[in-house]
């Protein structure tokens, strides 16, 4: 009941509450991303109270934090907002790269600060994928012993899934599979990049297909490419909410776009930082409640 009752605070905070939608602000580029790369744009944000300041004046459903930020605010915040704090991250000073996700704290740690919920990445597809997934499936099933919700962020990492000049990263079979997979080891929420494509299974030429994946449950649109990712959350049975991408020159119109496609798929919400925080809070607010707008919109409907 309490995991339930922490899902439920989720769903119902914030511009979005009761709407079966979410819209939720992370911080966890500072690792993942470097924080010079990340808060470089807009230094107040090396502060990671202002990222929950803007969760909080965006209308956010909640704060997706690291243990550093959940440890020095919890107290002064976790009454306000939900915060979802992220187990495990990759950290940019290996070289090469080594697509690595770790733990950086414990589940019970964030059980002890107050999350409502916990998140944690894996890399499907990479070397390391084998050892990330026994090792959120653990921290998931102790997190819903002690009532916390969880959100797994479904990646694919591996330099094989460029073929020539194209990028199967954010294919729909590939990151369609890896949802399911999430699912299967009772992620409550799965995070995911919009698809962009399609067909990494079939021309990267492994797993295994059936033409129907491709002729029969989508297209080459962008809302049917979605809705096979929504297809593959046990038929949207566990939300779906895609991530708002890196900041770039359109970020107004790209934000409105991809929370359409998410909603006419079937999807969940968003998950946007960068476009957020890399602009002053007022804009960061703004960008924030156009995506909320979407959602709050009974003609963008189901497709």
């Amino acid at each position: 009941m309490q995991v339930l009752k922490n899902i439920s605070a989720l769903y119902n905070h914030g511009r979005l509450s009761g709407t079966g939608y979410m819209s939720i602000l992370p911080v966890d580029q500072g690792i993942e991303h470097t924080a010079g790369a990340s808060f470089a744009p807009n230094p107040l944000y090396f502060n990671p109270e202002n990222i929950i300041k803007l969760a909080i004046e965006g209308g956010c459903n909640a704060v997706a934090t690291t243990f550093g930020g959940l440890a020095l605010y919890a107290r002064k915040y976790a009454h306000k907002i939900p915060f979802l704090v992220k187990l495990n991250h990759n950290q940019l000073l290996t070289y090469p790269n080594t697509y690595d996700q770790i733990m950086y704290g414990s589940v019970q740690e964030a059980w002890n600060l107050g999350a409502a919920a916990v998140g944690a990445t894996i890399y499907f597809g990479s070397e390391e994928a084998d050892r990330q997934l026994q090792e959120v499936s653990e921290a998931f099933e102790e997190a819903h012993e002690l009532g916390m919700a969880t959100v797994l962020w479904c990646y694919t990492r591996n330099n094989d899934f460029k073929v020539g000049d194209k990028d199967y990263h954010a294919a729909a079979d590939l990151t369609g599979q890896a949802n399911y997979i999430g699912v299967t080891i009772k992620a409550d929420i799965i995070k995911q990049k919009l698809p962009d494509t399609n067909g990494g299974f079939r021309d990267i030429k492994f797993g295994k297909t059936n033409p129907r994946m491709y002729n029969k449950l989508a297209t080459d649109h962008p809302i049917d490419l979605c809705r096979y990712q929504v297809v593959n959350n046990y038929m949207g049975r566990i939300g779906l909410i895609n991530s708002g991408g890196a900041s770039g020159d359109n970020d107004f119109a790209d934000a409105a776009r991809t929370a359409v496609i998410n909603k006419r798929a079937g999807g969940t919400g968003l998950i946007s930082g960068r476009k957020a925080f890399q602009r002053p809070m007022e804009d960061g607010v703004k960008l924030l409640n156009l995506i909320q707008d979407v959602y709050l919109n009974e003609e963008i409907d189901l497709a």
